[in-house]
């Protein structure tokens, strides 16, 4: 019996997938009392980029991810 992955209708807009790639690259490799507070900035440079998109068209194959 043979398988397939799923392929999904739409694919993850790529302004989004490198914003949350700038997220997680922004904490690789941060511990502790430091974490929280990066995190916190990570966060809304995220939050900030991500509702940027909102306003710039997308591909007609893409989803934004909001």
């Amino acid at each position: 019996m043979t398988t397939t992955t799923p392929q999904p209708k739409t694919t993850l807009d790529p302004r989004v997938q490198a914003a949350w790639e700038n997220y997680l690259e922004d904490l690789r490799d941060i511990q502790g009392s430091e974490y929280a507070r990066a995190e916190s900035e990570a966060w809304e440079r995220l939050q900030a980029e991500l509702f940027s998109l909102t306003d710039e068209p997308a591909d007609e194959h893409s989803s934004i991810g909001l």
